[in-house]
């Protein structure tokens, strides 16, 4: 690919303004020796301004998303993307969340222009586990617990039950859930169903991976180990 389409499409700007970068000598290889739009080089030995390149097509992203913000253009509030840089807005291909949580619900987001790994996360077939910390209006009843697993809750307007999920009571009004699949408002209609209210909703995990000390609103890039950790059934 041409040095000025790949700049382009990792969102740093048109190419009109890349072209202008190279003959300013602004890109560079990691030496610093400038480049032009028909050099061979590797994506991780270009520099621009002297800094590495942000990662190719295939790019994934853990954020841990705060409460007020949402995943989707059709609902209301401040947008994920506002978490990131500006450019990544301009990425092709753009950058998608992996499933969605609410304006209500804080906590772990995966966010990917790699469409393949974002299917193999959303997808039921594959049993990626998503685990959520739950804190509800009224004491959570041991009864809850069968009810939940049973893989026979129908929730209202849901044309097959949902599948069986897994609940850790850890407090008169908490406990943490884990679900293998991502129906809309899932954990709040579950919960509605047995006659009590989510208040608080944080995901917690995917698969085996966790947010560690990432703090609310900060982002960092997917390492191979976290990809395999979210993977792992």
């Amino acid at each position: 690919m041409k040095l000025i389409k790949l700049l382009a499409n990792l969102g740093y700007g048109s190419r009109k303004e890349m072209q202008q970068l190279i003959r300013r000598g602004t890109i560079t290889d990691a030496a610093g020796q400038p480049l032009d739009d028909d050099s061979a080089i590797a994506h991780d030995d270009i520099r621009l301004r002297g800094k590495p390149l942000d990662p190719a097509q295939g790019m994934i992203l853990l954020l841990h998303k705060p409460t007020g913000f949402v995943c989707s253009t059709k609902d209301r509030g401040r947008l994920v993307y506002e978490l990131l840089p500006e450019r990544f807005s301009l990425r092709k291909p753009v950058i998608s969340t992996v499933g969605r949580l609410d304006s209500d619900t804080s906590g772990l987001l995966l966010m990917t222009d790699d469409g393949d790994f974002l299917h193999k996360v959303i997808s039921p077939r594959n049993h990626v586990a998503k685990i959520y910390e739950v804190t509800t209006a009224r004491p959570i009843s041991p009864t809850y617990v069968p009810v939940f697993a049973s893989g026979e809750l129908m929730l209202e307007s849901e044309k097959e039950p949902l599948k069986p999920a897994q609940m850790e009571i850890t407090g008169e009004t908490t406990a943490r859930l884990t679900l293998y699949e991502g129906r809309y408002h899932q954990v709040r209609r579950m919960f509605a169903a047995v006659g009590n209210h989510v208040e608080a909703l944080h995901r917690a995990q995917m698969g085996e991976l966790t947010l560690d000390d990432l703090a609310p609103g900060k982002w960092r890039l997917m390492t191979p180990d976290d990809i395999a950790m979210v993977l792992k059934v």
